[in-house]
């Protein structure tokens, strides 16, 4: 396996890539050392801390890099709005990437994100103006319907009540 020693991108052997196609670094180096740092995802704060929870979980040491953003933002806003690149040893990249996968932080190619839609009798058509004004006439005024039936009705019970003790 190749990797960038710069970005520390994996490259595969029978890849004829003779520089990082991100950093475009012209040396992609041979791993000999498998405790070499190596690439597995990048993310902001949150995805960070959420891989790095997961690896640990698994017992998969990992570190990260940070690529600031804007040094000045964060003093202003107080949020990170850096993002951060996860690193593993090699020798541990498969089961971390796994388990990135397993999590939802990498998403494998030719991979659909399905979304939850409602089914075809569940649809809801879309309604005119006229009719979300009138529902939002009528809810309003059975609010104030509720509130005043809730209100004469603890009267009524607390005049009932004061009538058994007189």
């Amino acid at each position: 396996m190749k990797y960038c020693p710069k970005c520390k991108k994996l490259y595969n052997d029978e890849d004829s890539v003779c520089s990082c196609k991100d950093c475009k670094r012209k040396a992609l180096q041979v791993i000999e050392d498998n405790s070499t740092s190596v690439y597995l995802c990048s993310g902001d704060v949150l995805e960070r801390d959420r891989v790095q929870a997961a690896l640990s979980d698994s017992c998969i040491p990992s570190i990260y890099t940070r690529h600031m953003v804007s040094a000045n933002s964060q003093l202003v806003t107080g949020m990170d709005f850096d993002s951060f690149d996860i690193l593993v040893p090699y020798e541990l990249y498969e089961q971390a990437y796994d388990v990135a996968v397993g999590i939802g932080a990498i998403k494998l190619e030719g991979e659909q994100i399905i979304e939850d839609e409602p089914a075809a009798e569940e649809a809801e058509e879309e309604m005119s103006n006229g009719k979300r004004n009138a529902i939002r006439i009528v809810t309003a005024l059975l609010f104030i319907l509720l509130v005043a039936g809730i209100i004469y009705g603890t009267d009524f019970i607390t005049s009932f009540i004061k009538s058994l003790f007189t």
